[in-house]
């Protein structure tokens, strides 16, 4: 970008912030209950939900058990996703957190060199996902109140963006500054270790500072991503007050309603837009049939909102990353997850769902929610089958190579 044309772009946002101060010095009550709303999805949401995460990969990090994974996983994440074995960690994390963590650990792997500017852009824009708390918990039984649709909304995401994560793959796919493969010809676990070991006799922090140093970065991170929320919070609501979101609304018309959507969930999809979470409220408050409740939820989950979006901003800022492939990938999941969502939709067999049905999103903190620790549970065993099954399968293998040679040599 030019340096005139990027001065051009700083005075509209200069613009842009002038009329969003006169907007919140006209409306006070619009914008206290805006930000009422952000804190109260922040602190009942997103804190329980990521923090576990955050801190917990802080630590698999410097601990080295992410250079670990990638070792073994080389030959797996290279065919599939065309990224180096590292980021298997990403994947594992972001499929099982949610939105940003993806983007952080994607930006922390860049920092250091682990993967290239173009590995980069293909791993932040297929691994982050919305959390499976939101989805199962939140979304199919605090709004919903249908827990059966959480398999739905979760796998038409998840496929999605694992369908994006494989045909990124050809994506600059003969980069000359791909990372080059773990030189590892021998016996895999042992180098999987030495690199380990690097890493621990690396690390100079004791670890009571290590510890600590995750608590407070992840803490950090989560206060930022708190900041952005109630932001977007603050601004849909002017954009209701002031009715600029009925322009939206009618340009989002024009171009959904063709492609098979519900006129009646533009709204929400106007909504989602901004900011995930709302959005899908509105969606599933709308008087459209299941079916198309759904489809716009797929949408706004696959899409996550400019909130999240600026999050990802904030989290690769420091790095030479690339966010149009992000913006790009985020479009394509939202059409796939639809796509999905439609395919299986017949195999769960639902009736619509009454228009009438009364909204019932859980108050208070989504942690005292009887689903929250069986999701964590389920959350942190896969972290674990991910970084341990690729152990047991390269034992499987050194066992059946071993018994090959034996009964050839007889």
């Amino acid at each position: 970008m030019r340096p005139e044309t990027r001065g051009h772009f700083k005075v509209l946002w200069a613009v842009l912030a002038v009329v969003f101060v006169a907007l919140m010095v006209t409306h006070p009550k619009t914008v206290f209950e805006g930000a009422s709303s952000g804190v109260q999805t922040w602190w009942n949401i997103v804190f329980p939900a990521l923090l576990p995460f955050f801190i917990a990969s802080e630590l698999l990090m410097s601990f080295g058990v992410v250079r670990f994974m990638g070792v073994l996983l080389e030959p797996v994440m290279r065919p599939l996703f065309n990224v180096p074995g590292t980021g298997s960690f990403v994947v594992a994390v972001g499929f099982t957190s949610g939105y940003p963590i993806g983007a952080m650990l994607t930006a922390k792997l860049r920092t250091e060199g682990t993967i290239s500017r173009v590995e980069a852009e293909r791993l932040v824009s297929f691994t982050n996902n919305s959390s499976p708390l939101f989805m199962l918990v939140a979304v199919a039984v605090g709004m919903f109140n249908m827990p059966a649709l959480g398999y739905l909304i979760a796998g038409s995401h998840y496929l999605g963006n694992l369908t994006l994560g494989l045909a990124l793959r050809f994506y600059k796919r003969h980069d000359i500054n791909r990372t080059p493969a773990t030189p590892w010809q021998g016996n895999w676990i042992r180098g999987a270790f030495k690199e380990m070991m690097q890493v621990i006799q690396t690390e100079q922090r004791p670890p009571g500072r290590i510890i600590s140093d995750a608590v407070r970065y992840s803490i950090n991170n989560l206060l930022n991503i708190g900041g952005f929320i109630i932001l977007f919070a603050v601004i849909i609501r002017l954009l209701e007050q002031t009715g600029s979101i009925h322009l939206l609304v009618g340009l989002f018309s024009v171009l959904l309603v063709p492609l098979g959507y519900a006129p009646e969930t533009m709204p929400a999809l106007v909504t989602g837009l901004f900011e995930m979470t709302l959005g899908t409220r509105a969606a599933v408050e709308s008087q459209a049939t299941l079916l198309q409740q759904l489809m716009a939820v797929a949408v706004i989950l696959a899409w996550s909102g400019l909130s999240i979006h600026a999050q990802v901003v904030s989290m690769v800022s420091g790095t030479d990353i690339r966010l149009w492939p992000f913006l790009i990938g985020r479009i394509c999941h939202a059409g796939l997850a639809t796509m999905y969502t439609m395919l299986l939709y017949p195999m769960f067999d639902l009736e619509s769902k009454p228009t009438s049905a009364a909204f019932d999103f859980p108050l208070g903190n989504i942690a005292f929610n009887p689903g929250y620790a069986d999701y964590l549970q389920v959350s942190c065993l896969i972290m674990l089958a991910l970084i341990i099954v690729p152990l047991l399968l390269h034992l499987v293998y050194i066992f059946f190579a071993a018994s090959k040679r034996y009964f050839y040599h007889f």
